[in-house]
This record gives structure tokens, C-alpha cells and sequence, in this order.
């Protein structure tokens, strides 16, 4: 195929440039691109000689073929041609019928005789480039534009020219230009797709009689949704597929939920009613359109496939990630790294995916190691509105999905109302996804029939939209007659297939008022079976998680050597040997409590998969997971490497994300209960680009929906004098979120207790986020090690009192939690003050509340105060006045401020040297 630069070019009218390459030709072939040498050297042309003699009318004849001559004017005619040809394959969609509502914008798609200076009278003339488009031989222009009309700009439009892989636009060009494009579907098919669009226009219109007013955010305008994603599913099964998990906003939902994944009838009715279901009754429930569900269904060619649709909240496009980090980890653990038995399917609005970032986040992730899914299909109902705001308001754009070229996926554009043509593209979109395992965008251009719910009056602000839309048949009316009017189908049969479905909503809706409701179906995977919800009493005491010495001697080994051949950087050798060194000592440091966790768990055969920025080393240099060959730079991971049998590790460097990449790891923990996910910000305040996934999915889930998460957040944090940014992982927003056991908080001060509550995540027999605020100075502080005696016995502490016989009695005692510790450790031993008692809260929620209480009656004379490094409003001290035991506590630390650090240096010195004197005063 032609180079990229060539492309550009072919787009213009400059003439020079034509004879410019047939010069180059004549010169030297091989200076061509290959599509250049096949036109120029027979492969359209089938040139034989080249030559300078005198044709008619004393024209010079530039070029040859058989009998035939060519002049320069002729020859020129034939390049034209080519030229309008390739126009096309680029431009073509511009001009397709997509639009079932009104007429297409014109984005000046420059494909007409004169740009390429023909005329009418070469309309009827033969040229030879109808061989180039597989119509047999020479053809009339006529007949040739005709073809790549019909190929091209017919109710499909197909961008793929943008494609740099020669293989995939070849590929490409000969589905659109084969003629099957002409959607020859077998009489079955086509009762089949009417069948669908029954039950999506029916359903709908039900639920309007019987739930009048009620938001339900319809599919009406967009039912060609049903039988597209019929036929995804379909296609997925005969190409040997197993699994189908759908993500999506709430548009067409309910409609999905019954007609695609089978969620009963009586079960949405129930909803509608407002009865309360017993998968809820422990949480707080979600709306109706927000919810998940997963079930088995038999495709057409007689197998059982696999579906899911993730639950998701208002934020629209955030979903698309959790789905393929979800998919991933059935990849990965499920499906054995065949990515080709399990599909992510995303569904998008137009609005959402050309306006909301997180879907260019999740696109660059697409071709990445660490979070690659064999290839997403994107749909997306192009309702050519959002909520009141306008396309053209919407987007710079083209399209809504312009976004796709900058990872080289194709678009194909359909007319939302012809149902066969939805049909063929979703096919071939899984065809193209199974064979390059590459993402690939469907935009169904539609409408939305009602406003952004079924009580918003959407003629407010688009008047003639709604006045046209008002007039146009259902897309189901329209396949109706299209079918009749072609003789493939009878009246009658349509007729009854629409009357039985309506009897069976009715019966349905019946059973409901007579309190039937049948048990929602289980799903295909069990791996949550054996989990159980927790309860209060569970976060009193945590469970033992050490493990023998013989364990960490193994573990240190591992972490501690490379191959033989293996030429390690002299500097990451001192620190191997470093870890070696103080083990032997009796000390373990943090790098290597951490190591010892991960290994630990590797060793009972759990997986861990950790991914962030920067992970692999560490933003503070201190991990070091990962070494790397001094003159190859091939990687050596000592985790990968303790015994034969052992659990698999993956952990990345992830790209410069943290919405999309932890929406990915949210999902990814959704199919790993047994496994540890792991996300760590290079900063703990690098989590704000995130809130979204935190505040909707992590800390929400299991209330809203019954769905626990293990994900671990490893978020820096710390007071050190590096300014506003990059000091609070801002502890004050994850403690604000903190209620009903929703998720944990700590904060681990030495690598003993780390180790022991990065193990009790799989240790405990229920499930929950972990987030912890993370050292950074501390990696390397001399007193934040630990004895191996701590990882040889024990178990997480949530309170660490730093007792001993002279504190016993103390006048004061001081609460606090992180590094700060480490201040007032150092001011009390260098003082020797003895009447002073230090108890670190290394989990501030949930609180373990009986050992609190024996804490404050081991000190009821002392005065308490709770000392912290955050200002007033920040940090937990306004958290803890939520509690009883914590009213009557004094303050030590900064006063109210609106940034979290001062960006001085010696204003921050002189701020921690203020906390330490006046918890001591």
C-alpha cells in the first residue's frame, strides 16, 4: 500500500505530483511504494513498454498496453481516476447515508469530477481502473464511481485509511469493495433481528403505558442496539469465543438487562414497583439503571456464552476501564492469556466518548503490556445530542469518534435505522477484533426520542430536532416494511411475532402484581462464592498472618540474586547486598518487609498483579522489584523466581494515568478475590486525578451494588518539606468517605506491621479496600525497621502503644498516626522524658474500638492529645471527633490552612518543630 505522505498527496489536484512519480517509475521502480510499482507496472495497468512515439493527432505516446496507446493526456485521465478511487477509501464516509433524522453536515468530502479534472463526457469512457477495484477489467466511470459508492458511501461509512498497517487497510478495503456490503442476510437472520427489535421497541414502549413518567432512560430512537449486540454475541460464539462483559451508561440499560443478558421481566417490573429485593436488603441499593448483572445464554450456533454487564454509576465513560481490567484478569487467570475467548464490549454515548478524557486514557492503554485485552469493540448510540447541548457545541471534531485515530482503530459509521447494516458492522467488528486483537469504534448514528429522561422536554432548547424526530417511524417500523416491501418477508408473521411478545410482558407484569418475582440467575464464575460479607467484630482483632524464618530465608534469597550471566549496575548490587547484610543483622528494613509480603504470598500460591507509576523501581528508588542487565537491559524479577510452584506476579510501570489506570485495577480486583491488585500514586495527592473511581466505585461498591473489592491503594504521604504538592495524600477525604465498614485506612509506621496488613488482605474471608497512606522519608529512616521476629509471629497491630514501666503512669498521653511519630520519638528519647506515653493509630478506620477503649483506661489520668502533621482541617483530626472516645482529645499540629504545606523550607522546620513542642508542653 501506499506511504502516509503519498496519501496526503493523492488528496490534492496537483497533477505534478503524478508525473512526478511516473518520472521516479521510469527511473527507478523500486524508489516507489509498492502500491505505486503494482499501478505503474501492471498491476492495474499491466504496462509492458515504455516508449516515445507518435500517436494520433501527433500526441506523444508515453506508455503502452498490448495494442493499445496511451498519450499524456490519457494517461493523466487514468491516474485521475486512480486518484478518485483512492479519495474514496479515505474520504468516502463523508458522504454516507448515516443520518436517519436529517441531513448530513457537509464536511467538504472533495470527491467530485472536477477536483480531479474529469468531465461528464469521460463518464461513459472506459478506463482501466475498474481492475483496480476487482470489477474484472476496464468499466465505464460511470459504473466505477458507481461501485465505490455503493462500497463506500451507501448506509456505511468506514474510516481506515489512517491506518498505518498495510495489512489491516488491505484487509479492510476488500470487505467494503467484495460487495458484501449488500448485507445478504439469510431469511433466519432477518427473523432474527426483527425478533430483537420487537422485543427492544415493545419492552420500551410497556414500560411507557405502564410506568408513566417514571425515569427510565429509554433506548427508543437507538433500538438497533438490541439486535447489534445480539449479533456481537452471536458472531463472538461462532469465532470460538466463551465470554461477553458489557460496559455502559445508563441510556438503554433496562433494555439490555432483559433483552440481551435475560435479567427477568418480573425482576425490572419489581423495580418499577419499588419492591425490595433480597440482593439488596444488606446495602443501600442502587437505581435501577445503574445495576450489574451476569448471566449464561445459549447463542445461535447451540453454545453457551458467558455475560456480563458491569454495574456503573452517573459517571459515564468511567465504566470502559473497570470492564477491560476486568476482562484482563479473566484473561489472565480464567482463559490462560487467550484473550480471543472473552470480548469487552463498551458502550458509549456521542457526548461522553468525544468529551469525557478518561476514554483517551483507556485507548493509550490499549496497545500496553501491562493492560492490553486483545482489542475492545466500542459502540456507541449516537443520539447526536447531549442532554440539551448540541454536536456542534459538543466537539472540534468530525466525529464523536475522531478520538479512535490516535491509536489507529477504524470507525465504521451506520445509519442507526437500518437494522441489517447495524448488523453487518457489528459482525465485522468482531471479525476484525478476533483476527488483530486491536480496539475498533462502531458509531450507530441515531436519535433520542424522548429528552435526557423521559420527564425532560427536550424542545426547550432543540425545537426542529424534536419537530423532525417527532415525525419518523421506529426503527422497527422501518425494518417492517423494508422487509415486506422486498417479498422476504410476510405480514402476517411479523404481526404475530409482535402480538406474543406483548401477551408475554403482560403475564409477566401480572406475576408481579401477584408478588411472583423469581430468583435473579447465578452466574457463570464462582470465584466470590466462598467470601462472605463482613461484620463489625471482624475488625477487632485482626488473624495471625506470620510465617516461618525458613519462608523469609527463601524469599531473601530470591530478592536477593540474579543469574550467573547476569551483569548487574554496581550501584543496584550494593543495595541487594545491602538487604542481605542487615537481614543477617536482625533488621529488616521497609523495601524488604515488602518484599516479604509479596514473596509470602507468592509462596501459598496467591497471584498478585501491581501496577502505577513508577512501581517497578519505586519514586523513592527503594523497591527495586525489577533489576535490570547492565548491557541488555533485559529485567530480572526475584519474585518471579522463589520456587517452582508459586503464584503468578505481574507488575508494570504504568503509563502517566490515574483515572483510567485505576478504574482498570478496580476492575481487574473484581475478577481476583484469591488475588492482591495493587495500585500505588507516584504521590499520594497524584490520587485526585482519580476521585471519580474512588468515590464511585471503590468506596461505594459494595453498599450500592454487594460487590467487594481486595484493591489496595499505596498513596505517599508525609510532611518533609516539599511543598503544597506532593506532602498530603489528603488523609481527610478517604476518612470522610469512611462508614458501614466500606473500607480500610491505615497508615503502618514500621515494615513489620505492613507486611502483616498487606497479608491479612487475603487472609481475611471477606474483602475490602486497603488504603494506606505510605512512607517516604521513613523507606530510609534508621529507626523504622523491624526485628525478624515480628514477621515470625504476630499479627497486624492496629494500636501501637509505646509502653514501658516509666510511661505506665504518665501524665499525657499522645495519639497520632504516620511519621509524625517519629518526631516525637526523637524529641522523647533525646529528652528523656518519662511521663509522657506515645500510641501510634496505625488504622484509623474502622477503629478497633474495644482495644481503643482498654488504651484509654490503661490512661484515664492522662491528659490526651492528638498530635498530627496536617493542618487543622486536613488529616484525621477532624474524622475523629466523630467518635465519643476522641471529644475530649486536645490538638497538636498545624493551625487551618488552605494548601496543605508551606513552600518553605525553613517555615516547614519551624512549623514541625512548633507540633513536637506543643504536644510536649
Amino acid at each position: 500500500m501506499m506511504s502516509k505522505g503519498d496519501i496526503s498527496h493523492l488528496s490534492s489536484s496537483d497533477n505534478g505530483f503524478v508525473d512526478e512519480l511516473y518520472e521516479k517509475f521510469k527511473n527507478d521502480p523500486s524508489s516507489l511504494d509498492d502500491s505505486w510499482k503494482q499501478f505503474f507496472d501492471g498491476f492495474e495497468f499491466g504496462l509492458k513498454s515504455l516508449g516515445s512515439s507518435k500517436g494520433k493527432n501527433g500526441k506523444a505516446i508515453v506508455a503502452s498496453k498490448g495494442d493499445v496507446d496511451f498519450t499524456e493526456d490519457e494517461l493523466r485521465k487514468e491516474f485521475n481516476v486512480f486518484r478518485i478511487i483512492q479519495s474514496y477509501r479515505m474520504r468516502g464516509h463523508l458522504l454516507s447515508d448515516t443520518n436517519p433524522v436529517r441531513k448530513r453536515v457537509d464536511r467538504h468530502a472533495h470527491i467530485s469530477l472536477p477536483e480531479y479534472n474529469l468531465e461528464e463526457d469521460d463518464l461513459e469512457r472506459e478506463f482501466l481502473c475498474g481492475d483496480f477495484v476487482g470489477m474484472g477489467g476496464p468499466a465505464p466511470l460511470k459504473d466505477i464511481l458507481q461501485f465505490m459508492q455503493d462500497s463506500y458511501c451507501r448506509k456505511i461509512g468506514i474510516e481506515f485509511w489512517h491506518i498505518n498497517d498495510t495489512e489491516i487497510r488491505r484487509w479492510m478495503r476488500k470487505k467494503f469493495e467484495a460487495g458484501s456490503t449488500t448485507f445478504d442476510h439469510t431469511t433466519e437472520k432477518r427473523k432474527r433481528i426483527l425478533q430483537k427489535l420487537n422485543e427492544a421497541v415493545v419492552f420500551e414502549n410497556f414500560l411507557q403505558t405502564k410506568y408513566v413518567g417514571q425515569k427510565r432512560f429509554s433506548l427508543e430512537g437507538g433500538e438497533n442496539t438490541i439486535p447489534a449486540l445480539d449479533s456481537i454475541i452471536n458472531r463472538f460464539a461462532e469465532l470460538g469465543g466463551h465470554e461477553v462483559v458489557i460496559g455502559m451508561a445508563h441510556r438503554g440499560r433496562l433494555n439490555i438487562l432483559a433483552n440481551i443478558l435475560g435479567k427477568t421481566y418480573e425482576y425490572i417490573f419489581s423495580e418499577f414497583e419499588g419492591v425490595e429485593t433480597t440482593d439488596e436488603s444488606a446495602g443501600s441499593g442502587d437505581v435501577k439503571y445503574h445495576k450489574g448483572y451476569t448471566a449464561v445464554t445459549e447463542a445461535t450456533n447451540g453454545d453457551n456464552l458467558y455475560l456480563k454487564i458491569m454495574a456503573n454509576p452517573s459517571h459515564l465513560e468511567t465504566v470502559g476501564s473497570v470492564v477491560q481490567g476486568y476482562v484482563r484478569a479473566q484473561g489472565d487467570l480464567v482463559y490462560f492469556g487467550n484473550m480471543n475467548k472473552i470480548i469487552p464490549v463498551i458502550i458509549h454515548g456521542d457526548a461522553a466518548v468525544a468529551g469525557q478524557g478518561i476514554v483517551y486514557e483507556s485507548l493509550q492503554m490499549s496497545k500496553l503490556k501491562a493492560y492490553g485485552v486483545g482489542g475492545s469493540i466500542h459502540f456507541v448510540i449516537n443520539n447526536q445530542i447531549g442532554f440539551t447541548t448540541d454536536f456542534v457545541d459538543a466537539r472540534s471534531s468530525d466525529y464523536c469518534t475522531s478520538i479512535a485515530k490516535t491509536v489507529d482503530c477504524p470507525v465504521i459509521h451506520v445509519n442507526g435505522d437500518d437494522a441489517e447494516a447495524v448488523v453487518y458492522a457489528c459482525e465485522l467488528a468482531v471479525e476484525y477484533r478476533q483476527k488483530f486483537k486491536q480496539d475498533i469504534f462502531i458509531d450507530m448514528v441515531c436519535y433520542r426520542k424522548y429528552g435526557l429522561n423521559e420527564g425532560d422536554e427536550p424542545k426547550f432548547t432543540q425545537p426542529h430536532l424534536y419537530g423532525l424526530i417527532a415525525k419518523v417511524e421506529n426503527p422497527r417500523e422501518v425494518y417492517c416494511k423494508r422487509l415486506l416491501d422486498s417479498g422476504k418477508f410476510e405480514e402476517e408473521l411479523a404481526q404475530n411475532m409482535e402480538a406474543e411478545f406483548k401477551k408475554l410482558l403482560s403475564d409477566r407484569f401480572n406475576n408481579i402484581k401477584q408478588d411472583e418475582i423469581p430468583a435473579p440467575k447465578q452466574g457463570p464464575h464462582k470465584e466470590w462464592l466462598n467470601l462472605r460479607f463482613s461484620k463489625p467484630e471482624d475488625f477487632e482483632l485482626s488473624p495471625d498472618t506470620f510465617v516461618s524464618h525458613e519462608t523469609l530465608e527463601k524469599i531473601l534469597k530470591a530478592v536477593t540474586s540474579v543469574p550467573e550471566d547476569f551483569k548487574l549496575l554496581k550501584k543496584a548490587e550494593r543495595i541487594l547486598k545491602d538487604r542481605e547484610k542487615k537481614f543477617k543483622n536482625d533488621v529488616v528494613d521497609w523495601a524488604l518487609g515488602e518484599n516479604f509480603a509479596y514473596g509470602t504470598l507468592l509462596t501459598e500460591g496467591k497471584q498478585i498483579r501491581f501496577t502505577g507509576q513508577d512501581v517497578i523501581r519505586g519514586t523513592f528508588s527503594h523497591r527495586h522489584a525489577k533489576v535490570f542487565d547492565e548491557y541488555t537491559n533485559i529485567a530480572w524479577c526475584g519474585l518471579e523466581n522463589i520456587q517452582e510452584q508459586q503464584g503468578m506476579i505481574q507488575i508494570y510501570n504504568s503509563l502517566l494515568s490515574e483515572y483510567a489506570v485505576l478504574a482498570y485495577e478496580y476492575g481487574y480486583s473484581q475478577g481476583t478475590p484469591h488475588g492482591l491488585t495493587i495500585w500505588e500514586a507516584q504521590f499520594g495527592d497524584f490520587s485526585n486525578g482519580a476521585q471519580i473511581v474512588i468515590d464511585q466505585f471503590i468506596s461505594a461498591a459494595e453498599q450500592k451494588w454487594r460487590r467487594m473489592t481486595g484493591l489496595v491503594l499505596l498513596l505517599p504521604h508525609g510532611h518533609e518539606g516539599a511543598g503544597p504538592e506532593h506532602s498530603s495524600a489528603r488523609l481527610e477525604r478517604y476518612l470522610q468517605l469512611a462508614a458501614e465498614y466500606n473500607m480500610v485506612v491505615a497508615v503502618a509506621t514500621n515494615p513489620a506491621n505492613f507486611f502483616h496488613l498487606l497479608r491479612r488482605q487475603l487472609h481475611w474471608d471477606f474483602r475490602k479496600p486497603l488504603i494506606h497512606f505510605s512512607p517516604k522519608s521513613l523507606l530510609r529512616h534508621p529507626k523504622c525497621t523491624s526485628p525478624v521476629k515480628d514477621f515470625t509471629e504476630g499479627r497486624f497491630k492496629e494500636f501501637i502503644d509505646q509502653d514501658n514501666e516509666k510511661t505506665s503512669n504518665a501524665r499525657k498521653v499522645l495519639f497520632c498516626s504516620g511519621k509524625i511519630y517519629y518526631d516525637l520519638l526523637q524529641r522523647k528519647e533525646k529528652e528523656d522524658i518519662d511521663d509522657v506515653a506515645i500510641v501510634r493509630m496505625e488504622q484509623l478506620y474502622p477503629i478497633a474500638k474495644n482495644q481503643l477503649i482498654a488504651l484509654l483506661k490503661k490512661y484515664e489520668k492522662a491528659l490526651k492529645i492528638w498530635v498530627q502533621e496536617e493542618p487543622r482541617n486536613m488529616g484525621a483530626y477532624f474524622y475523629l471527633k466523630r467518635f465519643d472516645e476522641f471529644r475530649d482529645f486536645e490538638y497538636a499540629g498545624r493551625p487551618e490552612s488552605a494548601a496543605p504545606a508551606t513552600g518553605h523550607a525553613s517555615v516547614h522546620v519551624r512549623e514541625q518543630k512548633e507540633i513536637v513542642d506543643k504536644a510536649f508542653s
